[in-house]
């Protein structure tokens, strides 16, 4: 019996000890997680360049018309539809609903629908 309880003893504390270096580990990563987050806040001045390669596969969602580049406000134009969508990181955002509206540069003369 004394035997199963020093067996117990020692088992017990191992794993006590254990536990204390976990914390201390813990604590450790939890300290340069906040160090590495910080440097994830700063953002970046410079954006990041678009692939124009990109335009020969990416239509707009909508239409399914090729895409204008414009690169002095960083967004892909659909003409037709008077639509710019936005680039961000270098990544264009295709959703619909997150691209503005423009006005069109051209007038079409409006005929009268017969």
């Amino acid at each position: 019996m004394l035997k199963n309880v020093l067996s117990r003893l020692v088992t017990e504390t191992g794993r006590v000890h254990r536990r204390v270096n976990r914390a201390s580990s813990i604590q450790t990563l939890t300290a340069c997680r906040v160090s590495a987050r910080s440097f994830a806040e700063v953002k970046d001045e410079v954006q990041l360049p678009f692939d124009s390669s990109l335009l020969e596969v990416l239509v707009c969602p909508l239409s399914k018309k090729p895409l204008r580049y414009d690169a002095n406000t960083n967004e892909l134009i659909n003409e037709e539809l008077g639509i710019a969508y936005p680039i961000v990181d270098g990544i264009p955002n295709m959703i619909p609903q997150e691209a503005r509206l423009i006005q069109k540069d051209t007038q079409t003369p409006s005929t009268p629908a017969e």
